[in-house]
C-alpha cells in the first residue's frame, strides 16, 4: 500500500505560525522532504521547523528545486524530485514536503504534486494550509489587506512593474512579492502616483531577521533579500457605484 504525500505549510518564518494540523504531522513519524536551491544551500522551510524545537528525523531528504526560468531544466529537476518521493511512497511511507508560507501560494509543492500525479494517479495527495508571508506582513505592519468591498491583488513584482498602472486602476491594495530585482522601478512608479507614502516594505516576514521599512523611498539603490514584499494602499483609486452591495466596475 502506498504512502500519502502531504504538502505541509510551515508559515513564513515564525515557528509559532505552524498550524496545529502541520504540527501533528511533523511528529507522526513520516519521511520529511524539503526544497533547496542547490546542494550547498539551506532550506528555509526546514529552518522554520527546526527553530520550533523539533529535531530532524532519521528519515529526511533534501530535494533540489533550482532558481531558474529555464523550463527544460526545471522539468528535469521536478521529475527527479518526484521519482525520489515516489520511491519512498511506494514503500508504504508517508512523505511530508515542507513548504514556507502556504503550500497553495507560489509554492514548489504544486510542481511536485503535479509531477507525482502525472506518474502515478493512485498516489493520495493532501495540502495542509498555512500562513502566507503577506498575511504575516500585514499583521506585523498593522496594515489591513482589505476591508468591506475593497479589492486586493497579489502579484509577483516582476509582472507588477509592467502592469502597475492597470492594477492601480482596479485594486485598493497591492501585494507585490519578490520585489528585490525591480524595487527601484516600483519606488519610482509609486512615487509618481503619490502613493509611496501609503506603502510599506517587509523583508523575511516572520523570521528572526525580519525588517520593516515604512519610509520606502530610503530603499532606493539598496540590494534587498529575495524574500521581500511591498504592501501598497491605493487611496487614489476611483470606485464605481455599488450594485446590490458590490461595486460596479467604473467605465
Amino acid at each position: 500500500m502506498n504512502g500519502k504525500l502531504y504538502g505541509v505549510s510551515v508559515g513564513p518564518g515564525d515557528p509559532g505560525m505552524i498550524t496545529r494540523r502541520a504540527w501533528e504531522l511533523l511528529q507522526c513519524g513520516a519521511h520529511w522532504t524539503y526544497p533547496i536551491r542547490n546542494e550547498k544551500s539551506d532550506s528555509y522551510a526546514l529552518d522554520v521547523v527546526r527553530r520550533s524545537g523539533l529535531a530532524l528525523p532519521e528519515n529526511h531528504t533534501a530535494l533540489i528545486f533550482p532558481m531558474t526560468h529555464d523550463k527544460e531544466k526545471l522539468t528535469s529537476y521536478w521529475l527527479r524530485a518526484a521519482e525520489s518521493v515516489l520511491s519512498i511512497l511506494r514503500r508504504g511511507e508517508d512523505v511530508l514536503f515542507l513548504v514556507v508560507g502556504d503550500a497553495s501560494t507560489y509554492a514548489t509543492f504544486s510542481h511536485l504534486a503535479r509531477t507525482v500525479s502525472s506518474i502515478d494517479e493512485a498516489i493520495e495527495i493532501q495540502t495542509i494550509a498555512g500562513v502566507s508571508s503577506f498575511n504575516a506582513a500585514a499583521a506585523d505592519l498593522q496594515m489591513p489587506l482589505a476591508d468591506t468591498d475593497d479589492t486586493l491583488a497579489i502579484v509577483p513584482a516582476a509582472y507588477g512593474v509592467e502592469m502597475l498602472d492597470r492594477l492601480l486602476a482596479d485594486f485598493d491594495t497591492l501585494v507585490l512579492l519578490k520585489v528585490n530585482s525591480v524595487l527601484d522601478q516600483i519606488i519610482d512608479q509609486l512615487e509618481a502616483r503619490d502613493i509611496l507614502k501609503d506603502s510599506a516594505f517587509i523583508e523575511r516576514a516572520g523570521m528572526p531577521e525580519e525588517r520593516i521599512v515604512r519610509d520606502v523611498a530610503q530603499l532606493r539603490g539598496e540590494k534587498v533579500n529575495y524574500l521581500s514584499l511591498l504592501l501598497v494602499r491605493n487611496r487614489h483609486r476611483i470606485r464605481g457605484p455599488k450594485v446590490r452591495g458590490c461595486r460596479k466596475k467604473k467605465q
